[in-house]
């Protein structure tokens, strides 16, 4: 065996990456799929389109790399985490779109939820807050929004799973409906503990027919013959705990954070879940064999995506890549602060009617001021979660580690390095989160022996260590948290 298949179903896209036992990555293939917005807050995917350019991006990177389904060890899979699919056991069909972590249809139902006084006991159980967020209100929204789902689902017909599962049964032709605890515990129905919960599914009225069996995140579930041969299932975890694993954070204390569409902040705190006193999330961080690690988790929902808006929305870049260019042509953002608040706030706020804010423009603002702007409240954001993170666990981090697209970029980095007031580390292959995936399925097959196998192979790209003075790094988020100020609870005062 020469190789592992990571696929990686994300937000925007599904990519299929190659590894060698090196962990260095050998062929790649990414296809972009369809954003579905049908209202105000709503945002869907086409569970099949998912399907499918996953499936077309797993063939074109084994042809890329020029090997066999017999060259490869194992198929790893991580996913974008909450995002919901229900769909038919019997013809494999959706009954709707998946309605994707993103959106924000059932913010009343959570509200309802959080006035009944539900708030303390599903944060001891799940590790969790009561939010639009996760999947649990999502499935009852199509469960009573789709004529006769919940009929079905009582009587056994459908299907509930967050993307892995989706994948999973697509991969085996049905024969598999599992989930991972890592997306399991993403749900608001699973206890922490290590199983689907009977009275968090009663609160939010989901039936027990409708959910998969939930099997570790490293062991071989299944194989799939849709590549041209046979390839064994060995690994799923939700991207961002697949990202932690990829970044060898193995040790109580380590961290990480992950640039993508959002940004998430993860630090492995042992294999004892610590409830948050800052309204961070618990999650499970991964299981194998028998033992269950947990991490504390801060989400931004807006991370990357900020700068699709300055391309898309705004126009003023006509690539993602041409953001930092632009970003440097001023030394500094002239003031101007941009609070990507367009799906609200997430971790430590969590303010579901946040709006995006632009703050201290003049007339000398320009389109480059913007761009630093927008780079610059992603890094704000990240330090918020971090100081939670730190008043929770008592850990203060030595350095951050850090992957996703826009850790590329390295004046976000270096921006992010002085606001931290902190080191941050990127290592030479930034796709921890296929890498992670690729490291758990490799695990269960013998690929790798060990984690000190993997920890050997780990490398860093680039340190990035503080240059602004804490005086001025202090400056700066103070008037951030002013910027933030006028953006939060903004919806409600329409």
């Amino acid at each position: 065996m020469r190789a592992i298949l990571a696929l990686d179903q994300g937000t925007t896209s599904s990519r299929a990456i190659v590894f060698d036992h090196e962990g260095s990555i050998v062929a790649v293939a990414q296809k972009e799929f369809r954003q579905i917005f049908p209202q105000s807050g709503w945002v869907e995917h086409d569970a099949i389109e998912i399907w499918e350019t996953q499936l077309e991006t797993a063939r074109a990177a084994l042809a890329k790399a020029g090997l066999a389904p017999s060259d490869i060890a194992g198929i790893g899979i991580t996913n974008q985490r909450e995002t919901t699919v229900i769909w038919d056991r019997k013809t494999g069909q959706p009954i709707h779109n998946a309605i994707v972590w993103q959106d924000r249809r059932t913010a009343e139902f959570c509200d309802g939820l959080k006035a009944a006084g539900h708030g303390e006991l599903i944060q001891k159980r799940t590790g969790l807050v009561i939010d639009a967020y996760f999947s649990g209100s999502k499935v009852r929204w199509l469960l009573d929004h789709v004529p006769g789902a919940r009929q079905r689902a009582e009587r056994g017909e459908l299907a509930f799973g967050t993307i892995d599962s989706w994948l999973v049964w697509q991969l085996t032709g049905g024969a598999r409906h599992i989930i991972d605890p890592t997306n399991a515990s993403r749900t608001l129905l699973y206890d922490l503990g290590g199983d689907w919960d009977d009275e968090l599914l009663a609160i939010l009225g989901v039936p027990r027919a409708l959910l998969p069996e939930v099997r570790s995140s490293s062991e071989i579930y299944g194989e799939t013959t849709l590549l041209g041969g046979s390839i064994q299932i060995a690994g799923i975890a939700g991207d961002q705990q697949a990202a932690l694993f990829g970044q060898n954070c193995f040790l109580r204390g380590m961290a990480k954070n992950t640039y993508g569409t959002g940004c998430f902040l993860l630090m492995n705190v042992g294999d004892e879940p610590l409830i948050s006193k800052n309204r961070l999330i618990t999650t499970v961080a991964w299981r194998v064999g028998e033992r269950t690690e947990y991490a504390l988790e801060g989400s931004v929902f807006i991370g990357g995506a900020v700068v699709q808006w300055l391309r898309d929305g705004l126009g003023i870049i006509q690539s993602a890549a041409e953001v930092e260019e632009l970003a440097r042509t001023v030394s500094s953002s002239g003031g101007v602060y941009l609070v990507p608040a367009f799906a609200g706030l997430g971790a430590p706020f969590w303010d579901q009617y946040a709006r995006g804010t632009i703050t201290g423009i003049t007339r000398g603002t320009t389109k480059a001021h913007l761009a630093r702007a927008a780079l610059e409240g992603i890094a704000f954001q990240v330090a918020d979660v971090l100081d939670a993170m730190k008043d929770d666990s008592g850990i203060s981090m030595s350095a951050l580690r850090v992957d996703g697209g826009a850790s590329q970029n390295d004046m976000l980095m270096q921006f992010q390095a002085d606001i931290l007031q902190a080191p941050v580390v990127r290592p030479k292959v930034v796709e921890t989160t296929a890498l992670g995936a690729a490291y758990l399925a490799g695990l269960a097959t013998g690929f790798w022996k060990d984690r000190s196998e993997l920890t050997r192979s780990w490398q860093v790209d680039r340190t990035f260590e503080p240059e602004m003075s804490a005086d001025r790094a202090a400056h700066r988020r103070a008037r951030w948290n002013q910027a933030l100020d006028r953006a939060r609870d903004w919806e409600t005062h329409d």
